[in-house]
């Protein structure tokens, strides 16, 4: 069913009435995965304290994931798999009552396939202030309570070290590949810069090393969109009822990201100027394709999505800049040592090819190929979780080599 497919992993298409009636009724507060929920394929590591780069401290860190493939007895075939925004530890697998949607890349991760878990023990956790199982605004804390207004402020840093600990409690010392896409790809470069003995090969994906000012003000608009929002109760609002939490806050900036996130090639050739009715929407009440397609995913998304999560991983976002405190970004760059794949896709607006030549002319290491590889592509930044087959060549190049 569509509604239970990543609307990132899939092209742009009309919404059906078949598609509008699987919204039918009232969302939940949040759509994070609760303690009681079914577990699914989730695991959990072992608890943790994280003192942040705030100095705020977290105690009894959680971190879920999900893991594919047979770790070896020396334990150096594993490569993680970091996630984007709105991803989560679910990266392959059907989707069901544990797991709202299908896994996010399930063309790239499995048996023969380009991270092929017949060679590799793969794991993929779920972020640092997700909404999907790790420590997060919906978690509980030690009172028993969601933390909701009161979660600290986090940094990609702060994820990474994270994932730090979370690697120790697996007994993980050395990954064989760092892999990430998107944010995932902003962690899996600070990994290479902050922990540069413990990453034998890494993927960056539609990343930058620094969020720019442009970056940092889309997000400004969408985190106002949650805030501005009556329901979202200075992000209190884990009791209210269905239907009362605050959707139309979190629906309008999933809207403004999905602009962000597809290219205008895609949705000129897709919807054109075409209708979503025979109902006329130059003054007849009417509504055009585009719009529909993004209510509708606007609308999907509260269902699996927490508001607090979505601006704490906003901000996490604009944090990011490998450059602080280590003298430059070149810098930073220069302070990796593990054989490096950069890729960046013409299309993406969000993230534009200049952001990946940045990494790919001063990163230190080799580079896969010796240069920035480019995926052509009509999809704009999701792209990478879309031209699975382009991908899957690429990372076969940085696996094999």
């Amino acid at each position: 069913m569509d509604f239970q497919t990543p609307e990132d992993t899939v092209p742009s298409a009309f919404v059906t009435d078949e598609l509008s009636r699987q919204l039918i009724g009232k969302p939940k507060a949040t759509g994070a995965w609760r303690d009681g929920d079914p577990l699914g394929d989730r695991q959990f590591a072992p608890l943790f304290d994280l003192e942040l780069e705030s100095g705020r401290e977290l105690r009894s860190v959680r971190i879920a994931y999900e893991s594919w493939g047979e770790l070896n007895a020396d334990r150096s075939n594993a490569v993680l798999v970091l996630h984007a925004l709105t991803g989560d530890s679910h990266a392959v697998g059907p989707a069901n009552k544990a797991h709202p949607t299908e896994g996010w890349w399930a063309g790239i991760i499995g048996p023969g396939l380009a991270i092929d878990t017949e060679k590799y023990f793969v794991v993929v956790p779920n972020m640092l202030g997700g909404c999907q199982g790790s420590t997060g605004p919906s978690s509980l804390d030690a009172t028993g309570r969601e933390y909701g207004s009161r979660f600290p402020f986090l940094t990609i840093r702060d994820q990474v070290h994270a994932q730090h600990h979370f690697a120790a409690g697996l007994g993980i010392d050395r990954w064989a590949a760092v892999v990430g896409g998107s944010m995932g790809g902003m962690q899996a470069l600070e990994w290479a810069i902050t922990y540069p003995n413990q990453v034998e090969k890494l993927a960056v994906i539609a990343a930058p090393a620094i969020s720019s000012a442009d970056q940092i003000s889309l997000n400004s608009v969408q985190t106002e969109a949650i805030r501005i929002d009556p329901a979202w109760a200075g992000g209190d609002y884990y009791e209210a009822k269905p239907g009362f939490g605050p959707h139309r806050g979190l629906a309008l900036a999933r809207r403004m990201a999905l602009l962000n996130y597809r290219s205008p090639y895609e949705l000129n050739d897709r919807f054109e100027r075409t209708w979503q009715s025979g109902v006329n929407p130059l003054g007849g009440g009417g509504r055009f394709a585009v719009e529909s397609y993004l209510d509708f995913h606007g609308n999907k998304f509260t269902r699996r999505f927490d508001a607090n999560s979505y601006l704490i991983l906003v901000h996490a976002m604009n944090s990011h800049d490998v450059g602080r405190g280590r003298g430059s970004v070149a810098e930073a760059l220069r302070s990796v040592k593990c054989k490096s794949l950069v890729v960046g896709i013409d299309s993406d607006r969000l993230f534009p090819l200049e952001d990946q030549a940045l990494i790919a002319e001063n990163i230190g290491g080799e580079l896969v190929g010796g240069k920035l590889h480019v995926i052509d592509s009509q999809y704009g930044h999701d792209g990478f979780l879309i031209e699975n087959e382009v991908v899957a060549r690429l990372l076969a190049l940085l696996f094999e080599s």
